[in-house]
Formats: C-alpha cells, structure tokens, sequence
C-alpha cells in the first residue's frame, strides 16, 4: 500500500505569517493538529504542530492579563514557532516506510509531495487506521495467534489447511518469532468455529499462543 491511498489530500495549509493565536484557533476550527506551512508561491517552507503553538504561548502562572497574552501572541508569528527542515515523502512511498521515518524522528506527520510540490499529508491517525485494516478488526471471525516454524512453505501450509476446513481468511498477518527459526502468525478466520480453526492449525505450529473470538 501507498502513501497516496491512505493520505489526506489537499490539506489544511497556513502561511508563515499567520499569528500564533489565530493559527491556534484555526486548528481548532479545523479539528486538526498540525499544519504545513506554505509561501505565498505554493512552496513549502515548515510545518506547525498544536504543541509548537502552545509552547509559544504563555504558561498559565502567568501574571499577564488576557489581553496581554492575547496581543503577544499576536505578535509571535507561525515561522517563529515551526519546523523548517520538515521530514517529508513523496506519494508512491509505501506506507511502512512513511511510518518507520515517522518513528525515527519521533513526528506524528508528514507532507506528501508530488515533484516537489505539496499534495497530501500523512499522519498517525492515517497509520493507526491501516494497522486495524490489516488486522480487519471490524470483520466478525475467529482470531487466532500461533509461534509457526519458519520454512518455505509454512504460511502456505497453514493457509491451504484452513481454507480445506471450510474457513475464510479475513488476514494472515507475520511478526517476528521467538528466534530466526520461527515466526508469528495471526490469523482473522470466518465460517469456522474455534474449536476446528485450533483442531486444524495445532498440527502446522509449534504452539498456540491465543485465541478469541471476535464479534466487532
């Protein structure tokens, strides 16, 4: 999957001469917490977060009034408080790899660029919901986790053997096992019961580690 499926396409933008307070109460209005900055040629200069516009503003301890505060933060513009080296990727970026830079620079967004220019933003939201996708979290079904022995053929073992039972395969999702041997399967299974999903997985893998049955 793509960056581009899954981003938020022309995006809230604001210009880097936006006053902090109203940049705040625009977020707000907009239900967002973030904002890519942009010139007024179209080019992408920063990126704002909700917590740099709050650190901008003055703590609650404060002993100035509100209409002091108030016309500080008037004062203070967007490119006083942003980010201006911005990681960002482009739109055929898979998915993961937007999510793996967002960790590694610890940021809950990132524009979407198109030769250069700004077409979408993806975020943690965007990355959280693909997660549930993968997982169909919504679908009714039998959920099943097992540590398999890693071998060419594995996956496909367990695959054939549930279908042949009569089970439809909502997800088959793998993470990394106890050693370089073994792998962890989770499985989202409908039109079996529990009790066949575990009678025919059991043979294929070392142990079962859990079982639910889920009725999202």
């Amino acid at each position: 999957m793509l960056v581009e499926y899954r981003m938020t396409r022309d995006p809230v933008i604001i210009s880097p001469d936006t006053p902090v307070a109203e940049a705040l109460a625009y977020m707000r209005q907009k239900k967002v917490h973030r904002f890519p900055v942009v010139d007024n040629k179209g080019k992408l200069v920063g990126i704002v977060s909700q917590s740099d516009l709050l650190y901008a503003a003055p703590s609650s301890a404060t002993s100035l009034s509100i209409w002091e505060v108030t016309y500080m933060l008037n004062q203070i513009k967007v490119a006083e408080v942003m980010t201006r080296n911005v990681i960002t990727v482009d739109e055929d970026c898979p998915i993961e790899e937007a999510a793996r830079l967002m960790r590694q620079h610890a940021i809950g967004g990132t524009p979407v660029m198109r030769n250069g220019q700004l077409v979408g933003i993806i975020t943690e939201s965007d990355i959280f919901d693909v997660f549930l996708e993968l997982l169909m979290a919504e679908e009714k079904g039998v959920r099943l986790t097992a540590l398999a022995p890693y071998f060419k053929g594995s996956m496909a073992q367990i695959t054939s053997a549930v279908t042949a039972k009569g089970g439809l395969i909502h997800a088959l999702n793998s993470f990394r096992g106890e050693s370089e041997d073994t792998w962890v399967c989770v499985l989202k299974v409908a039109d079996i019961s529990k009790d066949d999903l575990i009678e025919t997985v059991r043979p294929l893998v070392i142990k079962i580690m859990d079982v639910q049955e889920v009725q999202s």
